[in-house]
């Protein structure tokens, strides 16, 4: 009996092989998703800036428009059209959203969405 349990010391091939296969399979999560969190950071910096800026309530919808779509062109933010930037502007007040959602395969047929919403809001309404 002793001379066996003696003989059972470590891993196994296969039990090596799974502990490989989880840290690969979490690895391969962080580089799937990790940009998509980083490109966001982008957005949140865009949105940042412009409460720096202020005065966009007297801003046309045009103008903010093109002033967003250029800092998220500068910052080289993917995965964001112009459908996905919504602007409700009066008088005095404005509101800016980006709404948008990422896709990302990660193999075959296994894909993560990710959605992300970020608001902007000066002025009184």
């Amino acid at each position: 009996m002793n001379r066996c349990s003696a003989n059972q010391k470590g891993l196994t091939f296969i039990s090596i092989l799974v502990i490989l296969a989880v840290i690969g399979f979490f690895a391969l999560l962080i580089l799937k998703i990790g940009p998509i969190y980083l490109n966001h950071l982008k957005v949140m910096d865009t949105m940042v800036s412009l409460k720096r800026e202020g005065g966009m309530e007297t801003y046309s919808k045009a103008k903010i428009l093109d002033t967003v779509e250029k800092r998220l062109d500068v910052n080289m933010v993917e995965h964001i059209r112009t459908e996905d930037i919504k602007i409700m502007k009066t008088p005095t007040y404005v509101s800016v959203t980006i709404d948008y959602e990422v896709i990302e395969n990660i193999f075959g047929n296994l894909d993560v969405l990710v959605y992300f919403t970020e608001n902007y809001e000066a002025g009184t309404k």
